[in-house]
């Protein structure tokens, strides 16, 4: 039997201190398996902000809230059209999830999944965990979706959006963790201010979310286990 075999990495190695090491090997075409276990935060320094904490989040080094939003990982890997890309939360849909690393595992070429990761940096009881998931969901604060590169010139969209529209208001999710509720606290006024960016930020990354998954791609790139053309 086949092995299936992963590489595995946080958020903080992912997005910013290896990103250049993985945007490397996911450029090469090769057949790899990268899974990016997100926090949205340096989990081992103490809870340190990265480019992977949202936009309002409180963190260390970043206790009046971050002002810049979430970098977008999964959007950027897509650029190349030949990496297999899927953003998953367990907790939120388990038969989703499952698809995804099926699909991803078979693919020829480099895939990535963002996996949504609970940690103690969150600042609510883990017990909740699967729940707290749900509501990013429902929130549209982690939209889940599956970009497969395979479907590139066929009558479907490459890229599926497998979460709905939004169904509950952001600060619906947001305000059971302490990373926010911290900075409601001590500053009522910035996090009602940051809270109104991060909204206007989810909807617009749902959006152009929306928009690419009506996309049909005609013309396929060099996928993986493509014959090269022949050079002059």
């Amino acid at each position: 039997m086949r092995k299936s075999v992963w590489c595995l990495g946080g958020d903080g190695w992912a997005y910013d201190i290896g990103y250049g090491g993985l945007d490397h090997v996911i450029a090469q075409g090769r057949k790899i398996n990268l899974l990016v276990m997100d926090t949205e935060v340096y989990s081992n320094t103490g809870g340190q902000a990265s480019k992977s904490t949202p936009l309002g989040a409180s963190a260390k080094f970043a206790m009046a809230g971050k002002s810049t939003p979430k970098k977008d990982l999964g959007l950027m890997a897509m650029t190349y059209g030949t990496v297999y890309v899927a953003r998953v939360a367990l907790g939120a849909n388990d038969m989703h999830t499952v698809r995804a690393f099926q699909e991803a595992d078979s693919y020829s070429g480099a895939s990535l999944i963002i996996a949504y990761s609970p940690c103690i940096a969150h600042g609510y009881d883990l017990v909740n965990g699967l729940e707290q998931q749900k509501l990013a969901v429902q929130s549209s604060a982690w939209p889940l979706y599956r970009f497969d590169p395979r479907r590139v010139g066929t009558p479907e969209p490459p890229f599926k959006l497998d979460s709905g529209a939004p169904k509950i208001e952001l600060s619906q999710y947001i305000y059971n963790e302490t990373r926010y509720r911290m900075l409601e606290k001590m500053n009522p006024a910035r996090a009602k201010k940051l809270l109104e960016l991060a909204q206007a930020e989810v909807s617009m990354r749902y959006a152009a979310y929306e928009q690419l998954s009506k996309l049909a791609v005609s013309k396929s790139p060099a996928t993986p286990g493509a014959p090269a053309e022949a050079k002059p």
